[in-house]
C-alpha cells in the first residue's frame, strides 16, 4: 500500500484485500468517505468477485458450496461461532496427467470460476478442500505431493488462484464498473502448458 501512495503522491484506503499468495484485482478508495461506501457495497454482497484456480481432480460442472467458517484465529483471540459463507463455482477446463501421485495411476486437475457471495477469511481455499478440490499452490489447505508435481513439471510455487475481475457501482456515480487484471505470469503459463489460455481469455 505504501508503494501504491508513493505511486500515486497521495493516500490510499485499501478496501478489497487478497490473502498472499493469491494475485489480481485489488481496490482502493482515495478518500475515507469512498472508503466506507464501498467497505458498505462489499459487506452488503453488491460486488462481484469472480477467481480463477486451478483445482485438484474434476469437480462437478456447477455448484454452490455453503458452508459456515469458524473465524480464524488472530493472535490468540478467543473463538467465536462459526459465520456463514456461501461460494459458487463452475468448472471451465479439466485435464488427466500421466503422473502417480496418490493411489491412482494419472492425476485429474481442473480450472474453476469462484465467485465468493461472503467474505471470510481464506473463504476460497477452505471452501475447495471442504469439497475435497482444494487449490494447487495452497501449502495450508492443499496437498503437498501435487504442488510438488506442478512445481516440478512447470516450475511453479505460487497459489494457483486469482481474482480476475470485480464487478460493482462507482460509489460516487452509481455507473457500472468492471475491474479486471491478467494472471500472473507463472500463473498463465501454468494455464498455456495445460492447454486452457482459450477458456481464460474468455471470461
Amino acid at each position: 500500500m505504501q508503494q501504491l501512495r508513493q505511486q500515486l503522491g497521495r493516500w490510499v484506503y485499501a478496501v478489497h484485500r487478497l490473502d498472499k499468495g493469491t494475485s489480481g484485482v485489488l481496490l482502493f478508495a482515495l478518500t475515507p468517505e469512498v472508503g466506507r461506501r464501498l467497505s458498505a457495497m462489499f459487506a452488503d454482497q453488491i460486488v462481484e468477485k469472480t477467481y480463477l484456480a486451478i483445482v485438484r481432480g474434476h469437480p462437478p460442472e456447477t455448484g454452490v458450496i455453503d458452508q459456515a467458517l469458524q473465524p480464524l484465529d488472530e493472535g490468540g483471540a478467543l473463538p467465536t461461532a462459526p459465520k456463514n459463507a456461501v461460494t459458487h463455482f463452475r468448472r471451465l477446463a479439466e485435464i488427466e496427467l500421466p503422473h502417480a501421485v496418490d493411489r491412482y495411476p494419472t492425476s485429474r486437475y481442473a480450472l474453476v470460476e469462484l465467485q465468493p457471495l461472503t467474505g471470510r477469511r481464506h473463504q476460497l481455499r477452505r471452501h475447495m478442500k471442504h469439497i475435497s478440490h482444494p487449490i494447487i499452490g495452497d501449502a495450508t489447505y492443499g496437498k503437498g505431493r501435487h504442488n510438488r508435481l506442478f512445481r516440478d513439471l512447470f516450475g511453479s510455487d505460487r497459489l494457483l488462484l486469482a481474482c480476475v475481475v470485480l464487478r460493482l457501482p462507482h460509489p460516487v456515480t452509481g455507473e457500472s464498473l468492471r475491474c479486471s487484471a491478467p494472471l500472473e505470469k507463472g500463473f498463465a503459463d501454468v494455464v498455456e502448458r495445460l492447454g486452457w489460455s482459450a477458456q481464460v481469455r474468455q471470461r
